[in-house]
């Protein structure tokens, strides 16, 4: 394996940079999270918004709508 040698600046503008990226993928999923969340409780409050297609198809179809 080759060694490689980088400049103290260069390496400090490299993990500046890692710093800006990881602060940004922590605030995506933060939100992501927070989306989440945010609509498992309206399934709780409604749990008929929660159903799928299917569950739903297979509903109509025991009532003989479909």
């Amino acid at each position: 394996m080759e060694t490689l040698s980088i400049s103290k600046e260069k390496f400090s503008k490299i993990l500046e940079d890692f710093e800006v990226l990881i602060n940004d993928v922590e605030s995506a999923l933060s939100e992501e999270n927070l989306i989440v969340r945010k609509r498992m409780n309206e399934i709780k409050l409604n749990p008929s918004i929660g159903k799928t297609e299917q569950e739903l198809d297979d509903y109509l179809k025991k009532r003989g709508v479909m």
